[in-house]
């Protein structure tokens, strides 16, 4: 998912435990109907580099919409700091939109509320079948077994973002393959008065998509087969470990950054303070923030060793935002309608166009429009090194937990404290004690 959301709160970890198993836009009986057939109400999620540049993406679509179908939608664009909190309070109240955006990554956590329509096999055909859709995309619409509780939307992919004149300047012919010749390249950019690599340390649903990674890299996960939080195994507090060592070890994360969760890592890699930045799409933001396409090159994140891949070699989330229907809208029809609008070639190319996204429909991916070489790297890492995050019920309880215990830790390092085994495997031990009961 879009990383400038801040912290979930506690509240909103209370809110997923207590959610009702029906509630929506509409009827109250979570059944759903048509009574309100001529307008819908949908929440965007903000994907582009402010919530006015998302409305004048999405209402010249819209206006089509209601042009061809007669049915108006009422836009809100949600910022990612307020939009999950926003969604579990309509889950209990049953005051929300008819359709809405959500993280792929919380797709599972929502659909243990029962508020989502399911996208079964009928639903599906109803929007041109589930074949049409990416295999990658679909694995992060739901738990494993059951029928999605959201579409795919936007497809997402961290890759390395460089400066091109900063590499030049410090005598670099290539982007770094694996974490150690990062670190030698950060000696290299410094000793030339640049920072080498952003990042958000207190953004916590950054540091979740950061640390997944470096777990893959280490054969960890963080839960056992059976859905348990396992934080503290070797593997995964070794990630953790080597990610936040990445500002408290190797000093290439610059200790600001410890404060960051709202993008200020991409506006200092896109006005040249900093070398390198680690993102998911980010091109369509570098732009907006007047960064030339050719001032920044693109290329796979860093592996341990070797090349992406799959298994040890992966480099990146699934990131990407899902499309959902709350069960209860009282456009039924109308919403399916409209899903299957936004997710139709045309419109698939025009809205993955405008966020420098992946389209998750294949036959609009494999449009030539998204064959540039920041996209290449993008779909290429998608196929083949790219991982989801756990499609488990308290998934959205872990981004809490350990993306907290994350941002401490780089609190930690920015203030001097030493990070070492033992503490990375403290904090871990509370997140995990923090999770619900099994």
């Amino acid at each position: 998912m879009r990383t400038i959301r801040a912290a979930a709160t506690g509240a909103v970890v209370m809110s997923l435990a207590l959610a009702a198993t029906a509630c929506g836009g509409g009827s109250t009986d979570g059944g759903g109907s048509n009574d309100s057939p001529k307008t819908l109400t949908y929440w965007a999620s903000n994907q582009g580099a402010s919530i006015e540049v998302d409305k004048k993406v999405l209402q010249p679509e819209l206006d089509k919409f209601e042009k061809r179908t007669g049915i108006k939608v009422k836009l809100e664009v949600v910022p990612w700091s307020d939009l999950l909190n926003r969604i579990l309070t309509a889950t209990t109240s049953g005051q929300g939109p008819d359709v809405l955006n959500i993280g792929n990554t919380w797709s599972a956590s929502l659909q243990a509320t029962g508020a989502l329509l399911p996208w079964n096999d009928a639903n599906l055909a109803k929007i041109g079948g589930k074949d049409r859709f990416v295999a990658s995309a679909l694995g992060s619409t739901g738990a494993q077994g059951q029928d999605p509780a959201a579409v795919p939307l936007y497809s997402m992919a961290y890759a390395l973002y460089y400066n091109k004149q900063i590499f030049a300047d410090a005598g670099i012919a290539q982007p770094p393959a694996t974490w150690a010749e990062l670190v030698a390249d950060g000696k290299k950019i410094q000793a030339k008065g640049k920072q080498v690599l952003g990042a958000e340390g207190a953004n916590v649903a950054e540091n979740i998509h950061h640390v997944l990674v470096f777990a893959e890299q280490h054969g960890a996960d963080f839960f056992t087969a059976d859905g348990k939080p396992d934080f503290t195994s070797d593997g995964v507090v070794a990630a953790v470990e080597q990610y936040v060592g990445l500002m408290a070890k190797d000093k290439v994360i610059p200790q600001g950054n410890a404060e960051y969760a709202q993008n200020q890592s991409v506006s200092d890699f896109a006005k040249g303070k900093t070398a390198m930045l680690l993102w998911q799409s980010a091109s369509a933001n570098l732009t907006s923030q007047g960064m030339s396409a050719d001032a920044y090159g693109i290329a796979p994140v860093p592996v341990r060793s070797g090349s992406p891949g799959a298994g040890a070699q992966v480099n990146s989330m699934v990131a990407g935002i899902n499309l959902a229907v709350f069960k209860n809208t009282d456009n039924l029809d109308g919403a399916t309608e409209f899903v299957k609008f936004m997710t139709g070639d045309e419109e698939q190319k025009i809205l993955n166009t405008a966020y420098s996204t992946i389209p998750p429909v294949a036959a609009a991916q494999s449009d030539a429009a998204f064959n540039s070489p920041a996209n290449v790297v993008l779909k290429d890492t998608l196929a083949k090194s790219a991982a989801a995050l756990p499609q488990v019920a308290d998934e959205s309880q872990f981004e809490t937990t350990v993306g907290t215990a994350v941002k401490e830790l780089f609190a930690d390092a920015a203030a001097g404290r030493a990070v070492t085994t033992e503490s990375v495997k403290a904090r871990l031990a509370k997140a995990q004690q923090q999770m619900p009961a099994k």
